[in-house]
């Protein structure tokens, strides 16, 4: 008769359990595999990727470090900067991580079209990491955008 008993709950299996219930592998349309993180927004380590698309434009990449330390002040969580390498390749590896949202400075975002046209200035691009989807955002209206999103 044991007279010793050992409970085994710790914390490390529940994050685990965690960990394997949000790791998901998905085909895409190209059939491309694609690893997602699927964490609620409220557990994610990081909650915001702000990606310049280029980091060869001082004015895209200082306007993106600033949008950073602008999101980062509202106490939402952790705001990232990414400016590592491609944008495609930055989304995959903020998908892997379960970051939630990336937000994309761009040559719109400075009012300028890659093409030399006059765009709408202040706008960002959001990406949501479960649905790949995209939309354009005036960065006055990200804080809301974001903080619904967020909230726990």
């Amino acid at each position: 008769m044991p007279y010793v008993i050992e409970p085994s709950a710790g914390v490390d299996r529940g994050v685990l359990a965690l960990l394997a219930e949000a790791f998901t592998r998905e085909e895409l349309p190209s059939g491309e595999e694609r690893i997602v993180l699927k964490l609620k927004p409220q557990l994610a380590p990081i909650k915001v990727a702000v990606i310049p698309l280029v980091k060869n434009r001082p004015e895209i990449t200082e306007y993106a470090k600033r949008l950073k330390a602008r999101l980062q002040a509202l106490g939402l969580g952790r705001v990232l900067y990414e400016d590592t390498g491609n944008i495609g390749k930055a989304y995959r590896r903020h998908d892997e991580v379960g970051t939630p949202f990336a937000v994309t400075v761009d040559y719109d975002t400075l009012g300028q079209g890659k093409d030399g046209t006059t765009k709408l200035k202040d706008t960002v691009t959001v990406r949501d990491r479960d649905t790949m989807e995209q939309i354009r955002l005036h960065v006055d209206e990200l804080e809301g955008f974001l903080r619904e999103r967020l909230r726990w």
